[in-house]
């Protein structure tokens, strides 16, 4: 069965608010994995991450989860599809900043060793080297030079030429055939290639022995037009190959001459070079093999001759790599590795070293091409300092191409650069054709200028706390002049947590207002008590009729289909005194049973008389409702219904009733306004904006993690 990638993580009531260093904990992973000893977020889990297909981040500038929820149904494909939601509580620091570099204000200092240990660091250190991969290959102990020559396998998995393999018909063999011991004689090869009407072919080739002294270095004229010299690369120019009358069969009589029968032959990749050479030798030591990696990844020449030998070579002032410098430069670091042993050189820890060299690159890049103004002077006596890196930093320096597009996208100097003019359609359509090539991407979207998050329509935000409350609150009646208000809070307990209730007299009969705590309570006191007898009195339940309320039957199914409620049921009638523990055992004979969330007053702690169970399909949750209905039947005091806001709304919307510091009314006797201009105008752009995330959520390759975010103002 094909492994996929998958994400698990607790989704109730409290569990919906995670914090912005649980955001990069999961991102963090998402990206890197365990090849670079990035470990598992702390509050969810990613199955078979090495099968995630890429990341995306949807960024929608100036919305915020009050959005959300005030255009719920204009979000149609966003809240069927995206199971998961969670609250960011607000921060001092700007999260899209530290995700992509935004405004360099926001960056804070730190130094390239602190860098490493702080939770925004790539990759941490690893005092257990039974993790790193070159005591996973090798051990950790000191062996002799032919525990590192490659297998048959090796050789034929790396594509070194072969007797018998395809395509090396014709190739010469060294004949270097004699079995090889801890002495036999090490040899570096290097060589520089064009590119030609064949392909890559041999233009110039060094050979050093042991003692690094240089044996053959020698220009060689391929048979072929050259199409491109590479001169950046190689080093070499027409006018050098102009005199050379050497050809590679005279290359390959040489090193035949050469090499002893029992010559061990050292380079990095070499197996290109051997392809170039069109020659098969049975021994090789690849030091871009022997200094193994995560995930098949290498190390560059130039990076481990530094780190290990503290050598620098292909300075950028020579043109071209010198192969004898190249091949002296592999054979010592195969000498070192054979005579330090594994453990010394995973000791070296030399993926933090790539780590901070190329974050010093990335931060003084991003000085240098700073306008002069924004540079900010240091004392002379300051120690240097590195900007702390944004995540986008991060993927770079481990070799990634993040991508990001919108409001803010990177340059060919890999800095961000604002682009405010681009379109969400022009952003969309370059999401469609760059995203896939990605495996990391962050993309905005935006609502314009003329929405900000900390400017929105007048009321706007009453107007969601309001229509909130009208949903929460049900009138009932009418009752008799002498009913008994505490019958009717009794009797109306029984469908939930009850937050306020209170006698209405304005009408000829008295009715009660009640305003629940859930949505759940308010729903079921509709459907099981409109029309039956509570206090002597045969009564009508009912929503207040407000303009905001005139789709609530509507908001009400969608609600019920959300994917956040998939499989969740709403049961009320506990008693207080009960424990989760309690609870669990009273409801483990229902089938498919995964998990229960006991709201509780997140002031004083308590719990309530409902709870929320959640089971692994929906016809288990099905199930359970008939169950649990078929126990009211028989006098049991517990009831129950779908879920409407089981997850996140749950939370938000005890928050939103507690924010002000006093109990929102009801909105009954208010004005029937209609919509002001500017916000139908927001709510097309909303539904277009819906269309959008839609399109590019579909063009997504399989065993994708999406994850999109309401920024608002902080």
């Amino acid at each position: 069965q094909e492994k996929s990638s998958r994400l698990s993580a607790a989704l109730f009531g409290e569990d919906c608010e995670i914090s912005h260093d649980q955001v990069y904990e999961l991102l963090k992973y998402a990206a890197l994995g365990k090849c670079y000893n990035v470990t598992q977020p702390s509050w969810c889990r990613i199955y078979h991450q090495s099968h995630l297909a890429g990341v995306v981040v949807i960024v929608l500038h100036e919305m915020s989860q009050l959005h959300f929820y005030k255009f719920y149904l204009q979000f149609k494909h966003l809240r069927k599809v995206f199971q998961h939601r969670f609250t960011l509580p607000p921060s001092s620091a700007s999260f899209l900043a530290n995700l992509y570099g935004e405004g360099a204000d926001a960056k804070t200092q730190n130094n390239a060793q602190g860098l490493i240990s702080t939770s925004s660091g790539c990759i941490p250190k690893n005092s257990d080297l039974q993790c790193d991969p070159i005591i996973r290959k090798y051990g950790e102990s000191k062996q002799g030079l032919t525990r590192y020559i490659l297998t048959l396998e090796e050789l034929k998995k790396n594509d070194y030429p072969m007797k018998g393999s395809p395509g090396c018909k014709g190739y010469v063999h060294t004949e270097c055939d004699q079995q090889r011991t801890d002495s036999s004689p090490l040899f570096g090869l290097d060589c520089e290639m064009c590119l030609t009407a064949r392909g890559n072919e041999v233009t110039r080739v060094s050979l050093v022995d042991a003692q690094g002294q240089c044996l053959l270095n020698e220009l060689v004229k391929p048979e072929s037009t050259i199409v491109n010299y590479r001169t950046r690369f190689s080093g070499i120019t027409r006018k050098m190959l102009l005199p050379v009358k050497t050809r590679l069969p005279d290359i390959q009589s040489r090193l035949k001459k050469i090499l002893p029968h029992d010559a061990v032959l050292v380079g990095h990749s070499l197996n290109a070079d051997l392809q170039a050479l069109e020659m098969i030798h049975p021994s090789v030591i690849d030091t871009s093999l022997l200094f193994a990696r995560n995930e098949g990844r290498r190390f560059k020449l130039k990076f481990l001759a530094k780190a290990v030998l503290g050598k620098e070579i292909q300075c950028d002032q020579n043109l071209g790599h010198d192969p004898t410098e190249d091949a002296r430069a592999a054979l010592e670091l195969a000498q070192f590795f054979i005579e330090q042993g594994p453990a010394k050189v995973a000791e070296l820890n030399l993926e933090m070293l790539l780590t901070t060299e190329r974050l010093t690159e990335v931060s003084q890049n991003k000085s240098a091409l700073q306008p002069q103004g924004c540079r900010v002077q240091k004392q002379s006596n300051d120690p240097p300092h590195l900007s702390k890196p944004c995540f986008l930093d991060c993927l770079q320096v481990t070799g990634q191409k993040p991508l990001l597009l919108g409001r803010q996208e990177v340059d060919s100097s890999g800095l961000c650069q604002s682009n405010l003019s681009t379109s969400n359609k022009q952003i969309l359509q370059r999401a469609l054709e760059d995203v896939p090539l990605s495996t990391f991407s962050i993309v905005q979207f935006s609502l314009g200028p003329e929405y900000i998050a900390s400017h929105l329509p007048a009321g706007f935000c009453e107007k969601v706390r309001s229509k909130l409350t009208d949903m929460l609150t049900i009138y009932a009646g009418p009752f008799e002049e002498s009913f008994c208000l505490k019958s009717v809070k009794k009797e109306f307990g029984k469908c939930g947590p009850i937050q306020s209730l209170t006698v209405v007299t304005e009408t000829y009969q008295p009715y009660v207002c009640i305003q629940y705590e859930v949505l759940e309570a308010a729903q079921l006191a509709v459907e099981s008590l409109d029309g039956a007898e509570v206090a002597g009195s045969r009564i009508k339940v009912q929503r207040p009729v407000t303009a905001a309320t005139l789709d609530c039957d509507v908001l009400i199914q969608e609600l019920e289909q959300d994917i956040e409620n998939e499989g969740v049921i709403y049961v009320v009638g506990l008693k207080k005194s009960l424990s989760e523990t309690d609870l669990q055992e009273e409801f483990s004979q229902l089938e498919g049973l995964e998990t229960l969330f006991l709201p509780k007053d997140l002031q004083s702690g308590r719990h309530r008389n409902c709870c929320f169970l959640k089971f692994q399909t929906s016809q288990s949750a099905v199930d359970a409702l008939e169950v649990i209905n078929s126990w009211a039947v028989k006098g049991s005091k517990l009831r129950s219904r779908k879920a409407l806001a089981s997850g996140h709304l749950w939370r938000w919307i005890w928050q939103m009733n507690h924010s002000s510091g006093k109990q929102v009314g009801n909105s009954l006797c208010e004005k029937m306004v209609p919509l002001s201009d500017s916000e139908q105008d927001l709510r097309k752009k909303v539904k277009k904006l819906d269309q959008i995330i839609k399109k590019l959520y579909r063009s997504l390759q399989r065993n994708t993690l999406c994850i999109v975010l309401f920024p608002g103002t902080n």
